[in-house]
């Protein structure tokens, strides 16, 4: 396990990363997260991050989005779902293509319980976390899969998405040729333009939403939702389109929205993110989060 420290300026506190820890459950695959804090023995509101589709908690930026909310007194944790693809050995990128292709929502929702759950029985973090303010951040599909664990899961007290998703559903297309060529065939087969890897898609996905489908609609869980909820998006996002964003804004009156001016769907971020500075746009998304927390 290891362990970095960063010993910011002027400051008796210690911030600290934790990478590539595990959270194991018996005949479940094993989540790999990271979390960075300042180790002072006071109790911080909780950010728990997820990736999206294609993601990885290692992606980009995402590092320093880490050491940055934890610069400002957060108890920041983000993890990769356990069938993202990713592995104990090499969580990032996609070693283990079948365990992507057996992904499914219900995994992923079942990934944010085992990170609560282990977060409320960790003695080591107990006198860092203050377990009555947890803040949920998913970008992209991990948006849409945050917004449905906010719903209904009364610990969470406040809920953010990044170019978050906001149906589910119409992602399958349904009655095309191609879909009806899944079902034939059991799976069906994505190229990543990065890595070149055919990304498998097993058919158990679509039946697994179809069993779920009405715990698994975004727009119900968002109208269902009683506490703070933001919405953040570009307006040059070519990946998930920003009406989706709107939708999501249009559906409960407790919601609020930022819309980046010029922003694409990762906020100007790339993979690998070689520099050591945040790109603008996903700086301003991070202070746009923070001062919504504070603010709820």
């Amino acid at each position: 396990m290891k362990v970095i420290k960063f010993i910011p300026t002027k400051s008796k506190n210690f911030m600290i990363s934790h990478l590539n820890h595990i959270i194991r459950d018996q005949n479940k695959k094993p989540i790999v997260y990271d979390t960075y804090y300042k180790k002072n023995h006071v109790q911080k509101p909780i950010i728990i991050f997820c990736h999206g589709y294609k993601g990885f908690k290692d992606w980009g930026a995402w590092n320093l989005m880490g050491k940055e909310f934890s610069l400002n007194n957060y108890f920041f944790l983000k993890f990769n779902f356990s069938h993202n693809g990713g592995t104990i050995e090499d969580p990032i990128d996609f070693p283990d293509l079948n365990a992507f292709g057996n992904n499914n929502f219900s995994h992923e929702l079942d990934d944010f319980d085992r990170v609560l759950t282990y977060l409320k029985n960790a003695e080591n973090y107990s006198a860092e976390i203050d377990l009555e303010n947890i803040t949920l951040i998913g970008h992209s599909r991990g948006g849409g899969s945050a917004l449905i664990k906010a719903s209904e899961n009364p610990e969470i007290k406040q809920v953010i998405t990044w170019a978050g998703v906001s149906d589910f559903k119409i992602r399958f297309n349904k009655g095309t040729p191609g879909f009806k060529k899944w079902e034939n065939d059991g799976v069906m087969y994505v190229e990543n333009s990065r890595t070149k890897q055919m990304m498998p898609h097993f058919f158990q996905f679509y039946k697994d939403f179809k069993k779920n489908e009405a715990r698994l609609d975004v727009r119900s869980a968002v109208e269902k939702l009683k506490i703070p909820y933001l919405v953040i998006h570009g307006t040059n996002d070519t990946s998930v389109l920003p009406f989706e964003g709107e939708n999501l804004f249009s559906w409960n009156k407790n919601n609020k929205i930022e819309r980046i001016k010029g922003a694409d769907h990762v906020f100007s971020a790339r993979h690998p993110w070689e520099s050591d500075k945040l790109p603008d746009d996903l700086k301003k998304v991070i202070y746009l989060s923070i001062d919504f927390i504070v603010a709820s």
